[in-house]
C-alpha cells in the first residue's frame, strides 16, 4: 500500500494496551500522521462518552465513530454530529422477544444517545439487574426491562452469564439475523446489536465522505468482530496478532499485538 490518506482505527485490544494505555510509540505515529495532514480516526464500539479519554492520550480533536459505527462524534466541539440506525421501542422489544427464545436467561443493556459525550439530562445507559460489563461493571443506571428498552437505542448490548460471545452471536443469528446487525467486542459474554447496516464500515465511509477521500486510501486496524466490516471495506485492512480468528480471516495483513505496538509497527513505514 502507498500512504494512506485516512488512518482508522478500532481502540480496546487494537491502539490500546492491555492496560487501556497507549504507548509513547503509539502517540509518536498519530502525531506524525496528524502532523503530515492525514486524519486519524477512533473507530469504536465505544459511546461518545468513552471517546475524550483516548483522544486526550492521543492528541487527536477530529471525529470519532461510536457504537460500532451508530454515532459520529465530533471530539474538539464536543458534539455528536450524525446518527444513523436509531431503533425505536417497538422494535427494540420486538428483538427483545426474539432474544428471550434464543438466549433464555440474557439480561439487557439499551445504549443512547444525546447531543454531546455526557448528557446530564438523560440517562445514556440503562441495563438490567443482573447485566455484566465486561469493560466498566457498575457503569449504567438500573432500569426494570420496560425501562431499557423504553425509549430510541442506538446499541442493544445482551449479557449472559453462562454463554460465550460467539455461542451467544450464533444463537441470536438464526432468530435475528434479518432484522439487526449481530456483533461482539468482547469474548466474555456479551453481543451487541444494531439497526441492520450499521457497522464500523458505515461509519467511516461517512468519515471519508467528509473528508472527499475513499476506501482506497484507508488504512484500517481492528481485533474483534465488530471490526471485520471495517477491514473489509477499507484499501488495507489490518489485523493486530491478538485478533479474533475471523478478523485475521479477512486482514490483508497481520501486524504485532496491541501490547507490542502493532499499530505504530504498521504506521512507521510512512510516519
Amino acid at each position: 500500500m502507498e500512504k494512506p490518506s485516512l488512518i482508522a482505527s478500532d481502540v480496546d485490544g487494537t491502539l490500546l494496551s492491555t492496560a487501556t494505555h497507549l504507548s509513547p510509540r503509539t502517540v509518536d505515529v498519530v502525531t506524525s500522521a496528524v502532523d503530515a495532514g492525514v486524519p486519524v480516526v477512533l473507530v469504536s464500539g465505544r459511546p461518545p462518552r468513552w471517546i475524550p479519554e483516548v483522544a486526550e492520550q492521543a492528541g487527536l480533536d477530529g471525529y470519532a465513530v461510536c457504537a460500532n459505527g451508530a454515532v459520529l462524534y465530533d471530539i474538539g466541539a464536543d458534539r455528536v454530529v450524525d446518527v444513523h440506525g436509531l431503533m425505536d421501542p417497538a422494535q427494540l422489544a420486538t428483538v427483545a422477544d426474539s432474544l428471550e427464545h434464543a438466549l433464555p436467561g440474557c439480561t439487557l443493556g439499551a445504549e443512547r444517545v444525546g447531543t454531546h459525550a455526557v448528557d446530564h439530562d438523560m440517562r445514556n445507559f440503562v441495563i438490567e439487574a443482573g447485566y455484566h460489563n465486561p469493560w466498566r461493571d457498575g457503569e449504567g443506571s438500573q432500569a426494570s426491562r420496560a425501562e431499557v428498552l423504553g425509549h430510541a437505542a442506538v446499541k442493544l448490548l445482551v449479557s449472559h452469564p453462562k454463554m460465550t460471545s460467539d455461542a451467544m452471536a450464533r444463537a441470536a443469528r438464526e432468530v435475528l439475523d434479518a432484522h439487526v446487525d449481530i456483533t461482539f467486542s468482547s469474548g466474555a459474554g456479551l453481543i451487541e446489536l444494531a439497526a441492520h447496516g450499521v457497522t464500523k464500515a458505515t461509519g467511516i465511509a461517512a468519515v471519508a465522505r467528509r473528508a472527499g477521500l475513499d476506501a482506497d486510501g484507508t488504512i484500517a486496524f481492528g481485533d474483534m468482530p465488530n471490526d471485520v466490516e471495517m477491514l473489509r471495506w477499507a484499501g488495507h485492512g489490518v489485523a493486530v496478532a491478538n485478533a479474533h480468528p475471523d478478523v485475521l480471516d479477512v486482514a490483508d495483513e497481520v501486524t504485532a499485538p496491541h501490547d507490542e505496538d502493532g499499530v505504530a509497527q504498521a504506521l512507521e513505514r510512512w510516519f
